[in-house]
């Protein structure tokens, strides 16, 4: 459908004449926004007194308000996203302009129109009366295009620079732009691309909303901290009365007397008087807060908004949620910046931008292959595709992913031809026994199809699909997740996994840096050679700078890394499955044969024990 900016402009100047309406965002919402049943933990009428911190949020949104800019940094579970559709349906039914929703990808922008948009029309007789339905013919309501009187809604994704100059708007709705990538298609920075949107219309509103990521590289937190008068949401002791926003430093809990924490008993301590402030004081806490600026010096015309999961109402994450996924996360890296910028809406300062194999070598064995170490209840393995052999790894996980390297070895072959595949049949195939008298097999395996033999790789694991041995391919994208769903490839029938391989070398490094046993941890084999740790370690991030913007990229530092790519196949590969490590080990110790430990005469780790290494062909295989 062709988009006429000259008749947007003339009936958006039109509109622009007519009188501010008299309800404000969060009015309009109490009387007419249903959350659909389909999708919402509270289906039904908004209630903003629920959130009683969205309130001036959304008020800033009104049309009445001086605000132009607002910008929400802000963790999970706290409505943020919720608040936006407010205003979209606000502005349907009450304020009707040309509106632009932009998303990080077109994908997850036909999400939201579809799982977010759609229903909320569906379910109000208010906004139903303005857009047509969209299977009526010719009612210019499609997945990423919604006509209604007055105006046009338009979602697009940050990657398509089509979208993003597609039509000029009066109000702009950017979710979630710490996912936005560094540059849309060759034509500049996405987030500036949509502002420029706005540039021909009068009382025009921007709301940018965002969890943050890492410290340095986060667009919401330069634009809260630098950009805007950062306000924040100060509540009142129900002892002292003193107002206070809410800290991670001062959660508090208990631990028992063989000091084990006990998350259940958190309680928040108050900065003044420094009493006990009870989870179930909290709706009354929020209920008489108040936003208050903390840059008072700027113009008025941006307003920033920073909250934590903290501030969760009643009945949603409570602080002792906050307390036990800390406790989980605290001794991963990875999983540590999620918690910060996911429950505390803060961004991660980055320490270290690579690993020293030395100090991995450094601290090998401890561990023989048969049986296997106890702790190991599951066995992936990842395969990296070069032009004259296949790298393979096996892995062994257990109890919060700490992991045990069960086998790495190169195969050495054509994998343009059948040989070379026989040898990672036999790999794929061998068993491993537990302690328990169990035999594990390889319940997952991903193998690298990009290079020059992806029609190889398509047609090894096509035939072998019902045993979980998939082909991948690494996407090098920030803050992609490990891995996702699959593709279906037409010409050979098989599923292709997308793998990020930025996020799980993130994983892996953070991994490779913890210095004792426990969830994470990395073990490897006596026999590993010095060549295995080089290749594990042999890239870092550096920073670089694209149109001025900062774009993290790991780099290699050596020539060879196909011991990385192999651990990042074998984790993409685990995650694919998503299995309860914890109910696994359980399985295992619940019915007990002991088996005699043994060592292999050929490799005292194991690395090739029932299968001999003369027959796979290794070449020159690292030991």
């Amino acid at each position: 459908m062709a988009i006429n900016p000259y008749e947007l402009f003339a009936s958006s100047y039109s509109e622009g004449l007519q009188l501010d309406p008299d309800l404000t965002v969060s009015e309009w919402s109490d009387q007419n926004r249903i959350l659909p049943s389909k999708g919402s933990a509270e289906p039904g009428l908004w209630r903003t007194s629920r959130t009683p911190y969205l309130k001036e949020i959304l008020n800033c949104l009104s049309p009445k308000s001086p605000v132009e800019r607002v910008i929400f940094m802000k963790a999970s579970q706290l409505g943020g996203t919720e608040a936006g559709n407010c205003w979209i349906t606000y502005i349907i039914g009450q304020a009707p302009a040309p509106i632009l929703v932009v998303h990080p990808t077109v994908e997850l922008a036909k999400r939201w129109s579809i799982q977010r948009l759609q229903p909320s029309i569906f379910e109000s007789e208010v906004l139903r009366e303005k857009v047509a339905d969209p299977r009526s013919r010719d009612s210019g309501n499609t997945q990423l295009v919604k006509e209604f009187k007055g105006g046009i809604l338009v979602t697009t994704g940050a990657n398509s620079a089509v979208g993003l100059r597609s039509m000029p708007c009066k109000y702009l709705m950017m979710d979630e732009v710490d996912a936005y990538p560094v540059d849309a298609d060759g034509e500049g920075d996405p987030v500036s691309l949509a502002i420029k949107r706005t540039s021909t219309f009068n009382k025009k509103k921007i709301l940018m909303i965002s969890t943050p990521t890492i410290k340095g590289m986060s667009r919401i937190e330069k634009e809260y901290y630098e950009n805007s008068d950062a306000r924040r949401f100060f509540v009142p002791c129900p002892h002292c009365n003193r107002e206070q926003f809410l800290k991670w430093s001062n959660i508090r809990w208990d631990k028992d007397e063989d000091d084990n924490h006990l998350p259940e008993t958190a309680y928040y301590e108050c900065e003044a008087c420094e009493k006990k402030i009870e989870e179930y004081h909290k709706g009354e806490m929020l209920s008489k807060g108040r936003w208050i600026s903390t840059n008072p010096n700027t113009n008025g015309k941006h307003a920033g908004f920073h909250l934590s999961s903290l501030y969760s109402p009643p009945g949603w994450k409570t602080w002792s949620d906050c307390v036990t996924e800390f406790l989980e996360s605290k001794d991963d890296k990875f999983m540590l910046k999620t918690w910060t910028n996911t429950t505390l809406g803060d961004t991660f300062e980055e320490s270290g931008e690579g690993v020293e194999y030395e100090y991995i070598y450094a601290r090998r064995g401890g561990y023989e292959i048969e049986p296997l170490p106890e702790p190991v209840c599951l066995i992936t393995a990842g395969l990296d595709t070069q032009n004259d052999r296949i790298a393979c790894e096996i892995v062994g996980w257990g109890i919060g992913e700490e992991s045990w390297s069960l086998f790495y070895g190169e195969l050495y072959g054509d994998p343009s031809g059948p040989d070379v595949w026989k040898k990672v049949d036999e790999v794929l195939q061998k068993q491993y026994v537990h302690p328990s008298g169990v035999k594990l097999n390889v319940v997952s395996a991903f193998i690298d199809s990009g290079g020059h033999h992806t029609d190889a790789v398509y047609r090894y694991t096509s035939e072998r699909q019902i045993n979980r041995i998939f082909a991948c391919k690494g996407m090098s994208t920030p803050n992609k997740p490990i891995t996702g769903k699959p593709t279906k490839i037409a010409r050979s029938k098989t599923l292709l996994f997308p793998v990020g391989t930025d996020t799980a070398k993130e994983v892996i490094y953070s991994r490779l840096k913890i210095g004792e046993p426990s969830r994470g941890y990395c073990h490897f084999p006596l026999d590993y050679e010095k060549e295995y740790f080089l290749m594990l370690t042999a890239e870092k991030v550096q920073t670089k700078y694209i149109k001025g913007f900062p774009k993290r990229e790991w780099v290699k530092t050596r020539r060879r890394n196909e011991a990385l790519d192999c651990r990042v196949y074998a984790l993409a590969s685990l995650v694919s499955i998503n299995p309860n490590l914890e109910v696994l080990t359980e399985k295992l110790a619940s019915d007990p044969k002991p088996v005699k430990r043994t060592v292999n005469a050929q490799s005292k780790s194991g690395w090739v024990s029932s299968v001999n290494r003369s027959n796979l062909g290794y070449g020159k295989s690292i030991r």
